[in-house]
């Protein structure tokens, strides 16, 4: 029996010109790492992120110079940008009027309903959507005090809490997260949520750490959820470049079936079977394609046992022997190659293959 997603349905929103939720494709977010008030940083920190990708963008707000660069930003851009607010809510409004396609709170640590109501004024006055925010380490001290820890069922009150807070005032677009640092609590609290809503979901895994160890955990936490339709949007935490988060997000989606965005690379682990430098190949080959969105299948086998096998099954395949590659295009054997050109002539033809997608 075929492996099937059924995503959940929820509401739709839209953040710029990006729809989320509904029936509407799983986007990968990111954050700047960027001092906001700098400009220029910040935007070119932003076009790199859109080449990798990146389909929305947040960027923190801590004062309010940084507020008012968004204007500045956002000239620069093309991509949705969400501010992202903690415990002032004059510097939403500031982010709103400046600009923002979205804002991101925690309502708990905002204040007053006062404050929080004069936010939710101003977001309907320019339309734009709210994602209420909530993470483990920042709940309420009432709903601390009653569970005692953090729990997904601590966090989960917390969320429909701030979601009454808001839709009693009349507002709408949400979309909401309920992160922990931990896989199993995040898991349980996003299945939890899930149960009781029907608004779009952000999914990931905060605070999940370095490029290995939070690949692993977002990767599980992240992958899971969306393997039982849970989910909408991600974001991948890394304590690393953006572009990671990018790469990893879409990785996610693309193992799982749920997108096909970029370069799929297929490449064997190597064994003493392996006679050609597979190493060197396939970084060269991933670093050169890294900024390619078209949805190409690579694979690049490093002896004949299983390699042309694999390699038949891609767009683009070359299975490797003692120093020399055979070139598969679309499952038919093309040319023996010399290991020194297997990446030259590889790259090329993954530019052949662009121009007849582009064509066709």
């Amino acid at each position: 029996m075929a492996f099937t997603i059924i995503r959940k349905k929820t509401r739709q929103i839209i953040v710029g010109d990006v729809r989320v939720g509904g029936t509407a494709p799983i986007t990968v977010q990111s954050m700047t790492n960027t001092f906001t008030q700098d400009v220029s940083a910040t935007a070119a920190q932003i076009g790199r992120l859109e080449k990798a990708g990146c389909e929305i963008i947040r960027v923190a707000v801590p004062d309010k110079d940084a507020a008012r660069s968004i204007s500045l930003i956002k000239k620069k851009i093309y991509i949705p940008l969400i501010a992202d607010i903690h415990f002032d809510h004059r510097l939403a409004i500031e982010s709103v009027r400046a600009g923002a396609d979205g804002i991101r709170i925690n309502p708990g640590n905002i204040g007053s309903k006062k404050k929080i109501k004069a936010i939710i004024d101003c977001a309907k006055d320019y339309n734009i959507p709210i994602r209420i925010g909530v993470n483990a380490g920042s709940l309420e001290k009432d709903i601390l005090m009653k569970y005692k820890h953090p729990t997904a069922e601590a966090m989960v009150e917390s969320a429909v809490r701030h979601i009454e807070l808001l839709t009693d005032f009349d507002f709408h677009q949400i979309k909401i997260s309920i992160k922990a640092s931990d896989v199993p609590r995040t898991i349980e609290a996003y299945r939890l949520l899930s149960s009781k809503t029907d608004l779009p979901l952000h999914v990931g895994v905060t605070e999940a750490g370095s490029l290995y160890s939070g690949t692993v955990k977002s990767s599980i936490g992240i992958g899971m959820l969306l393997a039982e339709g849970v989910g909408d949007t991600i974001r991948v935490s890394l304590t690393r470049d953006p572009i990671e988060e990018v790469r990893v997000g879409f990785e996610i989606l693309k193992a799982l079936g749920l997108r096909r965005v970029g370069i799929e690379i297929i490449s064997c682990p190597t064994c003493g079977r392996c006679n050609i430098n597979l190493f060197d190949i396939v970084e060269r080959i991933e670093t050169a394609l890294m900024a390619k969105t078209l949805p190409i299948k690579i694979a690049i086998m490093g002896c004949v046992v299983n390699g042309p096998g694999e390699a038949k099954e891609a767009d683009i395949g070359i299975a490797g022997g003692d120093g020399i590659g055979i070139l598969f295009l679309k499952g038919k054997v093309v040319k023996k190659i010399p290991q020194d050109k297997m990446v030259e002539v590889l790259l090329k033809e993954v530019e052949k293959f662009e121009k007849e997608k582009q064509i066709s």
